[in-house]
């Protein structure tokens, strides 16, 4: 079979700027959002498979599992599986339990204006032990907060949520909570975890703010204790009506509350690119119905039907393979570390070398699914009347 030459195809873009214009912008804006969306379950997926220690055990308020932020239990809780569990790591003398308090509230920089919208934020409050049962947390700029100073610490990617880029610039920075003015003076890492996009608060400072006199949850780090150590001190205290979770079985159970939500952002996705393939085909249909003459000319020139599909598909692929390259130029520069909030905090929109390919694959896609059905149509009219279509 005698195929066209390439220059063929590539001669043919130029030949109308404005399809040339519509056929690249529709590409960019499906592949786009193919990038988006692909980044964002990446993202969050990386978050929570990051987040959680195998040594680390979750005590919850009975029916919290789901939920730290709902979950309640008593101050005390902290002291008693100190003295009643054994194995639990110690470093100095201070044992790893870590009783802590999670809130989601609203935040507003200090001075901002009447009017100005706070944005909410999830809220650590912690003790010293915490560094203990976290051992991915750590300072990366300033210093830790000191309890009764009005000081907090903020994850990096919730610095960049609240609109601080590079990260480092929230130092000093201060933001009232609830009433209270706080300042910035420590940022945290985690290797991307959740704990990145919380901002951390000592534990008395945010019971006065919060005016709460209960934790949320305490965090003990095992050294040779077991989780069935847990378990069996949960079922002895009844009057704490406590939990016992491994932390990573919590974060597992978070990531699969949250697949409906990745699924929905995919099925969105796949009905507007759908959408925008549909438009690629009205777009093609019209540019090769313009050019029935021509088509039937290179059949009396002794080229095949196939050949001549191939030419055009060639023409549109090229076509949408530059949008496609456009589109992973622009996701990589605005989308790669975007911040989107959820009820666990925040996380970075990831694009990674394969949500790249899946971008140009999609790009693709597009180029050859666009041309093929329009192509066709064109192409089984018979020569004598592709030949008169012009006259």
């Amino acid at each position: 079979m005698r195929l066209l030459p390439f220059e063929y195809a590539a001669r043919n873009l130029g030949r109308s700027p404005l399809r040339l214009t519509l056929s690249v912008g529709g590409s960019v804006l499906v592949v786009l959002l193919v990038l988006a969306a692909a980044g964002f379950v990446i993202g969050m997926q990386a978050s929570l498979k990051v987040s959680g220690d195998e040594q680390n055990i979750i005590l919850l308020g009975a029916g919290s599992e789901e939920s730290i932020e709902r979950s309640e239990i008593p101050m005390r809780t902290t002291g008693i599986v100190g003295a009643s569990v054994a194995g639990i790591r110690t470093r100095a003398g201070v044992e790893a339990v870590s009783p802590e308090i999670h809130l989601a509230m609203p935040m507003l920089p200090d001075g901002a204006a009447e009017d100005a919208i706070s944005q909410l934020a999830v809220i650590r409050g912690f003790e010293p032990a915490a560094f203990l049962v976290h051992d991915d947390v750590v300072i990366t700029s300033g210093r830790i907060p000191m309890a009764g100073h009005n000081e907090l610490a903020a994850g990096q990617i919730a610095s960049i949520g609240m609109g601080f880029d590079p990260p480092e610039s929230i130092l000093g920075q201060s933001f009232q909570l609830d009433g209270e003015k706080y300042e910035v003076v420590g940022l945290l890492a985690a290797n991307g975890g959740v704990i990145e996009g919380e901002f951390w608060i000592p534990l008395t400072d945010l019971q006065i703010t919060a005016q709460r006199d209960s934790l949320s949850c305490v965090v003990v780090r095992r050294e040779s204790a077991t989780p069935d150590d847990l378990d069996a001190f949960v079922a002895q205290r009844l009057d704490l009506e406590l939990i016992s979770m491994e932390e990573t079985e919590y974060y597992a159970a978070l990531a699969a509350f949250f697949r409906p939500v990745q699924w929905m952002v995919i099925v969105t996705a796949i009905l507007i690119a759908l959408g925008g393939v549909l438009g690629g085909l009205n777009t093609m249909y019209a540019a090769f119905a313009s050019r029935v003459r021509e088509i039937g000319s290179l059949q009396t020139l002794g080229y095949s039907r196939l050949a001549i599909m191939i030419s055009l598909v060639q023409e549109s692929i090229l076509a949408t393979s530059v949008g496609a390259i456009i589109a992973c130029g622009i996701g990589w520069w605005l989308l790669d570390g975007l911040v989107v909030r959820f009820s666990m905090g925040a996380f970075g929109i990831s694009i990674t070398s394969a949500v790249l390919a899946l971008g140009l694959l999609s790009g693709l896609f597009l180029g050859i699914v666009g041309a093929m059905v329009p192509a066709w149509r064109c192409l089984v009219k018979p020569i004598p009347e592709a030949l008169r279509s012009g006259e």
